[in-house]
This record gives structure tokens, sequence and C-alpha cells, in this order.
């Protein structure tokens, strides 16, 4: 899955957030709780999973995304991007102010083990 290069490379802290429904307009964080912030090796290794993410080829499901990470630079202003998971249409939603037209909408293989190993990550923080 390819993620805004820049913005990685500026990523500091990155939240996890459980989303607890779709935004109301396009661009706009997903609401939900925030439930882990990662900083450091946590987050490098996490961005270099979600980096690591095979292709896929679209599935139906309307998106309905359950997880999203928010990455921030070191000011903590307003993000440099958010990726919304669903693992169900094996799709990822991205916006903010480094992400590109390009890449803002991308299919990653839900049942590859990077994948599965993601969805690990995000449901440890709801415990």
């Amino acid at each position: 899955m390819e993620l805004p290069a820049q913005a990685v490379a500026a990523t500091a802290l990155i939240e996890v957030v459980r989303i607890s429904f779709l935004p109301a307009e396009p661009g706009t964080p997903y609401p939900g709780e925030v439930l882990a912030h990662w900083v450091g090796k946590e987050a490098a290794d996490a961005l270099a999973l979600i980096e690591s993410l095979p292709g896929s080829e679209q599935h139906r499901c309307g998106f309905s995304p359950g997880w999203s990470i928010r990455a921030y630079e070191e000011s903590l202003d307003l993000p440099l991007f958010e990726a919304a998971f669903c693992f169900r249409c094996h799709q990822v939603r991205m916006h903010g102010t480094a992400v590109p037209p390009a890449p803002a909408t991308q299919f990653f293989d839900a049942d590859a083990p990077s994948a599965q190993s993601l969805l690990v990550l995000f449901r440890e923080t709801a415990l």
C-alpha cells in the first residue's frame, strides 16, 4: 500500500481510532474514540506494516471502516493524513494535508498475514 512518503518520514505520533460512524463531510476526521497513541519505533513499525499491505481488488460492502490512524508531525497540529480501513471491502480511504488525490482510495488484501497482523494491533488497543 502506498502512503505519502514525506508524511511517513515526518510522523512523530499516530492516533488509533475506533470509528463509530462515517463523517458528515468528506475530508473531515472519522468520528470515534482514540484508543491509543503510537510513537517512536511503535509508530514506525505500524507504518511499515501498513506500507507492506498487498494490493487487492475492490470488494463490495458499502465501505464501513472500523479503524483509522491519524499521523501527526512534531507540532501535533493538524494530521498529516488519516487512513480509514475497511476489512470487509478491503478498502483504505485517506485524506489530509499530505495526501495527493491519486492514492486517496486504495485496496488491500484483508486476508493477507500483514493485514491480519494490523487488525490484531488495532484490536489490542481496545483491550
